[in-house]
């Protein structure tokens, strides 16, 4: 039904081993068909070095000879349900056609925030090597550097392997690099005209301008973030604008009311 509705597929994913204990879906089913689901994504994440556990909800979808007849409320109520006490807030992106939908089960939209570092020196330190997605001891590596976590991020998302290679074994498996002379492995591409540093894993030994001059090359001028960087309160963000809104379940943390942030762009289920 996701590949009717969203045009998206899981069966690599799951294929690949990488549909783990963390994606739960919520499903209801007619014969031998889905025709509404809602999925819980736990997502852990670390504000300022102190845990969280959050519940991201995703892929909230009926089929369409199915819709209009509360499928997707009576899921919604489940979740909550199950998972309001067990979670520091519950959270979720909607596209501009369900806007008025999700603030009936008590969710209220945030603003999200994203950085850009200037590019000063434009210097390499050391090499750079892509790593093949398609390679068993690359993807081992991968997942070395990421059990590190992000050293350059404030608001960061622990354990998920299996979500980051949800990206990163399909259409972003050509955006993975390892610096051996920084000692941190990045996930970097473009959007449009702007080259974007998605995320970035390691010790964080050196400095984040340091590891980004090495990614970016000598061409590149900025680099958008993907995370929160440590240092956000002496940088100018920019509402994020476009795309999905988010919206925060009431009575939960909310961490956005105070905070100029935005969730890591490889945590969206």
């Amino acid at each position: 039904m996701a590949e009717r509705v969203f045009g998206l597929s899981f069966a690599g994913w799951y294929a690949e081993g990488y549909w783990r204990e963390k994606y739960i879906p919520y499903a209801l089913t007619y014969g031998n068909d889905v025709v509404a689901n809602a999925s819980v994504n736990i997502i852990d994440m670390e504000w300022r070095h102190k845990p969280r556990r959050y519940i991201q909800i995703g892929t909230v979808m009926t089929a369409p000879e199915y819709r209009k007849r509360g499928f997707c409320r009576r899921l919604l109520e489940t979740i909550l349900k199950d998972w309001r006490k067990e979670s520091d807030a519950i959270y979720l992106f909607a596209n501009d056609g369900v806007l008025d939908f999700y603030p009936k089960f008590g969710f209220e939209r945030a603003v999200q925030y994203q950085y850009t570092v200037e590019l000063r020196h434009r210097r390499r330190i050391g090499e750079t090597r892509k790593l093949d997605m398609s390679a068993a001891a690359d993807v081992a590596i991968l997942e070395e550097y990421y059990k590190k976590s992000n050293p350059y991020s404030a608001f960061t998302e622990r354990d998920n392997f299996g979500l980051l290679m949800f990206y990163c074994s399909s259409f972003m498996k050509d955006c993975v690099y390892l610096s051996e002379d920084l000692g941190v492995v990045a996930v970097m591409g473009r959007e449009s005209e702007n080259l974007i540093c998605y995320d970035i894993y390691g010790d964080g030994a050196r400095p984040l301008l340091e590891a980004l001059e090495t990614f970016a090359g000598i061409e590149a001028k900025n680099v958008l973030l993907g995370f929160t960087p440590t240092d956000f309160i002496s940088m100018e963000g920019v509402e994020v604008g476009g795309g999905d809104t988010l919206f925060m379940l009431k009575g939960k943390e909310n961490l956005f009311c105070r905070n100029r942030i935005s969730f890591p762009l490889l945590s969206h289920a």
